[in-house]
């Protein structure tokens, strides 16, 4: 895949542009950032999460079976 130079970079923009019109692309850059800071906090807070919990039995929660 060739590099793409400024000239290019304008054109795929300025179709983008056409596309979704000035004021959506801001909404759609700020859901992505939006979407890209969640997941990076989940995958930093979910390390303590990643361990199953441990299932409670009938007998040590003293509940009788019917």
């Amino acid at each position: 895949m060739p590099n793409l130079g400024p000239l290019e970079l304008i054109i795929i923009l300025a179709i983008v542009v056409v596309l979704f019109g000035a004021t959506r692309i801001g909404d759609i850059g700020k859901g992505i950032g939006r979407g890209i800071s969640e997941f990076r906090r989940e995958v930093r807070n979910g390390d303590d999460k990643t361990e199953p919990e441990p299932e409670k039995d009938a007998a040590s929660t003293g509940e009788k079976k019917a």
